[in-house]
């Protein structure tokens, strides 16, 4: 499978590390790097230690856009062209998104999504899936778009553990964001 904004193959994850019963993941070129960390079991390192202690806790669709994220910008920007960018978060506690998207001028469906952050395992599997949701079948209306909730998302990924919800807001934040910039500049 390839990447629909480059027609590159996903970047895989690659265990570059050892710490502490954990593999340490890393997604992307050797300088510009999303890492978080797997138990050498194959758990993602959030698995649950309350009543599911040592159960997987995300989904099948979780892990896949973890270890293959869709649309991902490695670079400092996107390949493509793009008319908005949105970015949220603070690097101070860790959570920090960035979304570049294109919106076609005629029929102002968002056709292209490119995103980068540095966060966890949920942050970026969140985002991966958002840039599908909006960017699949030719594009979703920016109206559309400014509706997708953080709850749209889990629903999108199977959900998310309860403790990992607040990653997936970073998503439809940075998208209302880039959104924002779009119109901005249209005026």
């Amino acid at each position: 499978m390839s990447d629909v904004i480059t027609n590159k193959p996903y970047p895989v994850a690659e265990p570059t590390g050892h710490q502490g019963g954990f593999d340490i993941v890393e997604v992307g070129s050797a300088d510009k790097n999303y890492s978080s960390a797997f138990h050498s079991s194959g758990r993602a390192a959030g698995y649950s230690g309350g009543h599911n202690k040592g159960k997987w806790v995300y989904t099948d669709k979780v892990k896949d856009h973890f270890l293959h994220p869709r649309n991902i910008v490695v670079d400092n920007k996107p390949a493509f062209e793009f008319n908005g960018i949105g970015e949220i978060g603070s690097p101070a506690c860790g959570d920090v998104m960035r979304i570049w998207i294109y919106v076609d001028p005629i029929s102002q469906k968002i056709t292209k999504c490119g995103w980068k952050t540095f966060g966890c395992a949920s942050a970026i599997s969140s985002t991966s899936v958002l840039s599908e949701m909006i960017t699949r079948n030719g594009g979703m209306p920016i109206e559309d778009a400014k509706k997708i909730s953080a709850q749209d998302i889990l629903t999108e990924l199977g959900g998310l553990p309860t403790n990992k919800i607040h990653c997936s807001v970073l998503g439809d934040q940075a998208l209302r964001a880039a959104i924002e910039d779009y119109t901005q500049h249209q005026k």
